[in-house]
């Protein structure tokens, strides 16, 4: 009979897992569901949901650190942070609405375990670098401690690192302790019309490498699927590209660093400026990838490098339909595959000749899923070590099998 595993706590979940190591049963590990379409479908009858493993275990404001239980809702971790004029900085996509699920279900533990980060990572890092300390249970039912509760501290700091993005493969995570830090007085958006991709992203660079601190830089083409009224996300109107710099931190520094990138960008063009409702809400549209939600075409998430973005778009649209937007300067790119074919030997191979990068299948059929490589393929020498890594943690290979790599 398939079993359905709820511990509230770590001592339950080292016991769900030593039963499943002792008889060589697989575990699907799930929080809320929210990520569960987000790689290959897990070949495990048995599920260990992690829904119930929640709560603030300590949160001191002043020392900027938070510690939670891992199957906490990352709005639930959102709320108390704001509520104290605290943000999460690597500002993680809600990956429910592109999925077909609900807005605003993920947890912090499913956040780890994919990595997740929005368009701000290109000035605060990723997910796993705002890891402080982590308790999980490896595939051995064995619980072990890494890293501390304070900033300073890098004990085992890599530990954490490395079962961030790791899909719940390696050990399963039950308290995480995360930095946390101020949030911004306000932002606003300066926002350029008209531009080709190319010269865009030639913008969006220049931003970067300019002192104006620029904490999100995207570009949305002109040919992306708006809403019924050509409305780009965020409420606006008009069917022009638009190339996007996010500027946060005191009202005095936005206004001059939007004066900055006003000269530095002159020849560009004219600038609009948006202000903070409007910014933001426009910022989480681009992090959620909402003009890709509410289809049911495959999505594509592609880094490469900035400068190569461009022109992996341009030989991909000479191929088939395809909808693009840029994020990360260019570096990331989204992708929709508009006539419903998955296109993974096409857009593997336009990376290459692009200049290189890696690509993740994010939305398809399960059946596309289970027969398709989701994840970029590895080196060899990088696929032998995740493998000892693998062997390391979970011998006997119990905890999301197959959801990366099939039979593993």
């Amino acid at each position: 009979m398939d079993a359905s595993f709820k511990p509230r706590a770590t001592r339950q979940v080292e016991d769900a897992v030593k039963w499943a190591a002792a008889e060589e049963q697989p575990l699907e590990i799930v929080g809320h569901g929210s990520k569960r379409k987000l790689g290959r479908p897990v070949q495990a009858a048995h599920v260990l949901d992690l829904s119930d493993l929640t709560g603030i275990d300590s949160y001191e404001p002043a020392e900027l650190v938070l510690t939670v239980k891992a199957g906490t809702p990352i709005a639930e971790i959102e709320k108390l942070v704001d509520d104290n004029g605290q943000e999460l900085s690597f500002e993680p996509m809600d990956y429910g609405p592109l999925l077909g699920g609900e807005p605003g279900r993920g947890t912090i533990g499913g956040v780890l375990a994919a990595n997740l980060s929005g368009p701000r990572r290109i000035k605060s890092g990723a997910a796993r670098d705002h890891v402080l300390g982590m308790e999980a249970v490896s595939g051995r039912g064995e619980i072990f401690n890494s890293g501390g509760k304070v900033v300073k501290n890098v004990t085992g700091y890599d530990l954490p690192r490395a079962l961030c993005g790791a899909f719940g493969t390696l050990a399963v995570a039950t308290t995480v302790t995360l930095k946390v830090n101020p949030k911004p007085e306000t932002s606003a958006t300066f926002l350029l019309g008209g531009l080709n991709e190319a010269d865009a992203v030639k913008a969006l660079c220049r931003a970067m490498g300019s002192s104006a601190e620029v904490s999100g830089a995207a570009h949305l083409p002109a040919d992306l699927p708006f809403g019924p009224n050509g409305d780009l996300p965020g409420g606006l109107g008009g069917t022009s590209a638009r190339t996007l710099l996010r500027l946060e931190g005191f009202e005095t520094s936005v206004d001059y660093r939007f004066r900055t990138l006003e000269k530095l960008l002159g020849d560009f063009g004219t600038p609009d400026r948006l202000e903070a409702p409007q910014s933001e809400e426009l910022w989480r549209n681009i992090r959620d990838v909402k003009v890709f939600a509410g289809s049911g075409t495959p999505v594509w998430r592609v880094s490469v490098a900035p400068s190569d973005g461009p022109r992996l778009v341009a030989r991909l649209k000479a191929a088939f339909d395809v909808s693009a937007f840029y994020d990360w300067s260019g570096g990331l790119v989204w992708l929709s595959c508009n006539d419903g074919a998955v296109h993974d030997g096409e857009i593997r191979m336009a990376i290459a000749a692009a200049g290189g990068g890696h690509a993740t299948l994010v939305r398809a059929d399960s059946s596309v899923r289970a027969n398709v490589a989701i994840f970029q393929p590895q080196p060899d020498a990088l696929a032998a070590l995740s493998r000892r890594l693998k062997g390391q943690f979970d011998p006997k290979g119990i905890l999301n099998p197959g959801r990366m790599v099939t039979g593993v």
